[in-house]
């Protein structure tokens, strides 16, 4: 396609929310793989790195001080306190992502969400992923064997909560196969980069056609 007619477009921020174990990061992860214009925003936390996480990569680990300070500047576009631990999106960095029309993946909470959604709304594509039962939530959980059994239980003693906020998603996901689940939301981003409110460039491109009708 000539640039001169290439349909510029402004980024979106796809969120992605569950209760724990139920497979958004996992999800998350497998399509900033498949989707090269898609990356993941990296949040600010006062929790301490797990094993193979790396400081940068998967969060910006902080001490609850500066974590405080940040927040208290207005430097987090959504922050939320989740089983003890602060965790907080910074805000500059997507401002720049969606005018540059590059798209975010937010791996958050329903708290979270609800924030961005307050400051957001029209960039904000909302997905809440579901386990399909929850003896497969709990299997999940004790296989990931990431935290300690009073905080397994903890997740799971909150799932019930978390899972009444589905309505407030634009869409939800059963997450049973992997592969089908990663398919269904890669439809959902191709069709919302579509909608005509985030393509900035379709008005000068239908004044161009319409000058160029015989």
């Amino acid at each position: 396609m000539d640039h001169e007619n290439e349909l510029q477009r402004r980024g979106l921020m796809l969120v992605l929310s569950s209760p724990s174990g139920a497979g958004k990061t996992t999800l998350a992860r497998r399509l900033v793989e498949i989707d090269k214009d898609l990356r993941i925003s990296i949040s600010v936390t006062t929790r301490a790195p797990r094993q193979n996480e790396v400081n940068g990569r998967d969060y910006h680990f902080v001490s609850e001080d500066v974590f405080h300070s940040m927040a208290d500047s207005g430097q987090f576009l959504e922050h939320a306190r989740v089983f003890g631990h602060f965790y907080g999106t910074p805000i500059q960095t997507v401002k720049e992502s969606l005018s540059n029309g590059s798209d975010i993946l937010f791996d958050i909470d329903w708290q979270g969400a609800q924030q961005i959604t307050e400051h957001a709304r029209n960039d904000v594509v909302k997905i809440f992923v579901l386990p399909p039962s929850t003896d497969e939530l709990a299997r999940r959980l004790r296989t990931r064997a990431q935290d300690p059994k009073r905080v397994l239980s903890e997740r799971m003693a909150k799932a019930a909560d978390e899972i009444t906020h589905w309505p407030e998603y634009d869409y939800v996901i059963v997450n049973e196969d992997l592969e089908i689940a990663t398919n269904q939301i890669n439809n959902i981003l191709c069709a919302e980069r579509l909608r005509r409110h985030r393509r900035t460039g379709l008005s000068r491109f239908v004044e161009r056609l319409t000058k160029n009708t015989p």
